[in-house]
């Protein structure tokens, strides 16, 4: 960000504004016309961060829906309140943006994918509509085995099932859009304290199926062919390994079904983006645009068979990266802040937003509002990001300061990367002997945040007891595996039990 915008942005009045937040499920920010994609369709999305402020580096807490999700409502690390993965949902116990506003009478509603425990619990929500929880109460039970990694076998139908047609999540979020348009259309007309209205959209998360006028916008034939595709370009980390073996999304692709995959995955981002503007011009049409602010993001990206990975759970940019722009009253037009960004900067920024006050269990919270990074009253901090859910054959830490990544697997060799000169991150600079002083700051920095060994193995513990408590390992195995949750009302497609990966001898000892 410029002095110039900086100066434009500190000199708006900074009142309390309505938040209408937006979330979408696995939009890597890497597919975003303002983000430089030159053939995805995104218009609406494109026109909100020319008239707001886009920021070019943000970051998902973890690269996988519940524990992402978890740290973006309690605006705390994955490993201070243990939602370690996609079987240890949100419970509402930690303290939330929602619970937040909603003890000082600010209306906070949801309506959309939550991928919480319950609606039963009290997740700090005035009203919950049509929300999206995990599976059955429970969630992905077989994501708990880390020693020997299951082949998850419901991963082969991402290439089965791609290419055009409809599906039970675009359905739900065409319905998701509709109730945020009438719940806008009801709050136009009562006077209140400024409020945030939580939508939250289910696509593009897989499966890889999309509306055949959304497909339409987009060839095959031309679809670009994932980077560092072939064989002799893939990472042979240990840990990439054995995530590769675990979640086989590649073993069922052919060049054909790649181009219908990622053909599918843009028409779903475009299909978002289309539902975005369906709720803006509601805005718009009920005058409530000039009091209201716009935040949209997504929980993580998808690598989207970069490296031969598809799906998450990566610290790669396509993976880990996540859209995120801020519009509205008070905010600068047309600006592009590189400061990054994480999702636990979450909670203090709708805090502010509104105007409610931080209380004092606040205090150590570890992100900042956007508001005070836009103003250049914050800058230079690292990013911090981690992961122990599915096909983690160990814990793994990512931190991002200045130009570089820095990745961190206990037990296994980390891995360093230039953004700057190296924004495919494709060649790992850790045994470089040049860049060791820079592995050993990254590593400090790591450590100021986290004492990895210690968080493994308190992840491990807690997900072994988790495993206990549902029945051991055979009754988990036999239970199975699912690609993704349901919408409500439906039952998950568990896959069949599979053995073992190899990748499970790589596990550090």
């Amino acid at each position: 960000m410029t002095a110039r915008s900086q100066e434009a942005f500190f000199g708006a009045a900074m009142e309390p504004k309505n938040l209408l937040l937006i979330m979408a499920d696995e939009h890597s920010r890497r597919v975003l016309g303002c983000y430089g994609h030159p053939i995805v369709s995104t218009p609406n999305l494109d026109r909100l961060a020319a008239r707001g402020v886009r920021f070019s580096d943000a970051y998902c807490n973890s690269p996988i829906c519940v524990p992402s999700r978890a740290s973006f409502a309690t605006g705390r690390y994955v490993h201070q309140i243990r939602f370690w993965d996609n079987a240890t949902p949100y419970d509402g116990t930690v303290t939330s943006w929602a619970h937040r506003l909603r003890r000082q009478s600010h209306q906070c509603v949801s309506i959309g994918k939550l991928h919480y425990r319950r609606t039963e619990d009290d997740n700090g929500f005035a009203d919950q509509i049509m929300p999206l929880h995990v599976a059955e109460g429970i969630g992905d039970l077989l994501g708990l085995i880390r020693d020997e990694l299951p082949v998850r076998s419901a991963c082969l139908r991402l290439a089965q099932t791609a290419g055009p047609g409809n599906s039970d999540y675009q359905d739900y979020d065409s319905a998701v859009t509709t109730a945020a348009q009438k719940w806008l259309r009801s709050a136009a007309a009562r006077p209140h304290k400024p409020w945030v209205l939580f939508v939250s959209f289910a696509c593009p998360h897989y499966p890889l199926i999309a509306r055949q006028e959304f497909y339409d916008l987009y060839s095959e034939q031309e679809m670009p062919l994932p980077a560092l595709y072939a064989a002799a370009e893939r990472p042979d980390h240990p840990y990439i390994r054995a995530l590769r073996e675990c979640m086989v999304f590649d073993q069922a692709f052919d060049e054909r079904k790649i181009r219908r995959a990622i053909a599918a995955y843009l028409a779903l981002v475009s299909f978002v983006d289309y539902n975005v503007g369906r709720i803006l011009q509601t805005l718009d049409e009920v005058g409530l645009s000039h009091e209201t602010r716009v935040i949209y993001t997504s929980d993580h990206g998808d690598n989207l068979g970069a490296r031969g990975l598809w799906g998450k759970s990566t610290f790669y940019e396509e993976s880990a990266g996540v859209p995120l722009i801020i519009a509205g009253p008070g905010i600068s037009q047309n600006v592009v802040c590189r400061e990054p960004m994480s999702l636990i900067d979450m909670f203090p920024t709708i805090v502010d937003c509104v105007g409610a006050d931080r209380a004092a269990e606040d205090r150590d919270l570890p992100g900042c509002s956007l508001f005070e990074v836009m103003r250049g009253t914050e800058s230079h901090r690292p990013v911090f990001c981690e992961y122990h859910a599915a096909g983690a054959i160990t814990g793994a830490f990512m931190v991002r300061h200045e130009q570089f990544k820095f990745m961190h697997y206990v037990g296994m060799a980390p891995m360093l990367f230039d953004l700057e000169r190296d924004p495919n991150e494709a060649n790992d600079l850790a045994t470089r002997v040049e860049y060791r002083q820079q592995l050993q700051r990254s590593l400090a920095l790591l450590l100021n945040v986290v004492d990895p060994d210690r968080i493994n193995q308190l992840a491990r513990a807690d997900q072994e007891a988790r495993i206990t408590c549902f029945g051991g390992r055979d009754v988990i195995l036999a239970r199975g595996g699912f690609g993704h949750s349901p919408v409500p009302g439906k039952k998950p497609a568990f896959a069949p039990p599979t053995p073992p990966t190899r990748g499970g001898t790589d596990r550090p000892g």
